[in-house]
Formats: C-alpha cells, sequence, structure tokens
C-alpha cells in the first residue's frame, strides 16, 4: 500500500505512552516509558499493511525532536530507535551518556 507522506500524521498519545501513526484503520507505535527527565524507547511497530511507507522513520524522527524539545535524555531500547539515532548522529547527544545500544 502506497501512503502519500502528507496522510502520514504522528500524534503523542501521553497517556498510554506511544507516539501514534493511525493511517487506513492501522496503527504504527514507537512506544516509551517518560521517568522523570528521561524517555525510555521500548518498542516499534507498523503493520505488515503500511511497512515500506517510512512510517517507523517518521515515528522515530518525530519521538526524538520531542525529546529534544523537552531536553530529556534518551535511552533506546528499542532496537529500530538505537538504528534512528546511528544513521542520525545528531540525536546521540541526546542519549544517556554511557548507555551502549
Amino acid at each position: 500500500m502506497n501512503i502519500p507522506k502528507e496522510e502520514i500524521v504522528i500524534n503523542n498519545n501521553e497517556a498510554l505512552g506511544q507516539f501514534e501513526a493511525n493511517v487506513r484503520g492501522f496503527l504504527a507505535v514507537a512506544e516509551y516509558r517518560r521517568i522523570k527527565d528521561r524517555i525510555i524507547f521500548t518498542h516499534t511497530e507498523v503493520p505488515q499493511e503500511l511497512e515500506g511507507n517510512g512510517i517507523a522513520s517518521k515515528l522515530a524522527f518525530t519521538a526524538l525532536e520531542f525529546a529534544k524539545r523537552e531536553g530529556l535524555v534518551v535511552m533506546p531500547l528499542c532496537p529500530f530507535i538505537a538504528g534512528y539515532i546511528h544513521r542520525h548522529p545528531e540525536y546521540k547527544r541526546l542519549v544517556l551518556e554511557g548507555f551502549k545500544y
């Protein structure tokens, strides 16, 4: 399914602790836990029907921009978020010092 970029809107559902993209009835998420000044990214999931549209990357970008704006220290337990940070080194300064990811 080819999804136009303007159709992919990311929302921060703080009550559930996840960034969400609800696209054509499918829900993609980047889950997190926020503890004081830290945000721990635990899992990213995109339904198979939405794969290949850059949704996980948009979730990661939005989540990391949120962390930057809020002055949060990032702990990327989620392999996708960790990989995104490796590919976008401008976010490495957000990661908890000494945190192995």
